[in-house]
């Protein structure tokens, strides 16, 4: 029954770490893609953004709830892993271990993340705008933080998609293993490339 319970939670592990997670990180993106256009059309999206119905509903049980179900069991995950990385130096036995280091960083940044922008304005804070963004990215700290927390979080997601391929058998044999890799690695370039220019939108 354990071991039952226990391959149930980490399909839908994977599963959320794909659906919804991976969705909104890339909802999440396209927004910030907004950024190059200005002031007002980022301004604006976000104002849409928040104006739809049940915004709030669909930002707790959509977006913060299954974070942090993925987030805790991947956390439980990483604290009970054994790597054999050293004892077996092989692909994939490095990126599981980079995708439990992801993870744990990952986390910190959300925490900060969410404790410096969308909390805030719960608290009486101002509220999320293109130039509070530009102003705290003006810090080098933040600046490096926000590097790092997008860098990490699209290779744990293109990372996650190799793995959720693989777990869920629709990359069984070598051959389109070697294509799930080629296309994590694709996609990891390409979506790292399209979040760093909306960083520097708000940076410049």
């Amino acid at each position: 029954m354990k071991d039952s319970s226990t391959f149930i939670l980490r399909r839908v592990h994977s599963l959320f770490g794909i659906i919804p997670v991976g969705f909104f990180l890339l909802q999440h993106l396209f927004v910030n893609s907004i950024a190059p256009q200005g002031p007002e059309a980022f301004n604006a999206a976000v104002g849409f953004m928040q104006s739809m119905p049940n915004f709030y509903f669909f930002e707790i049980f959509y977006i913060a709830l299954p974070i942090l179900f993925h987030s805790l069991y991947g956390l439980w995950i990483t604290v009970r892993m054994e790597p054999n990385f050293a004892r077996y130096p092989h692909y994939r036995n490095f990126m599981y271990l980079m995708q439990r280091i992801t993870g744990v960083v990952i986390f910190a940044f959300i925490l900060f993340h969410v404790y410096t922008l969308p909390l805030q304005k719960y608290f009486g804070g101002p509220e999320v705008t293109f130039e509070m963004l530009h102003d705290q990215l003006q810090d080098p700290i933040f600046l490096v933080i926000y590097v790092i927390g997008l860098v990490v979080s699209v290779f744990h997601f293109a990372n996650g998609i190799g793995t959720f391929l693989i777990k869920w058998g629709i990359t069984v044999g070598p051959q389109s293993q070697k294509y799930g890799t080629i296309l994590t690695w694709l996609l990891f370039l390409g979506i790292t490339a399209w979040g760093f220019g909306s960083l520097m939108a708000f940076y410049l």
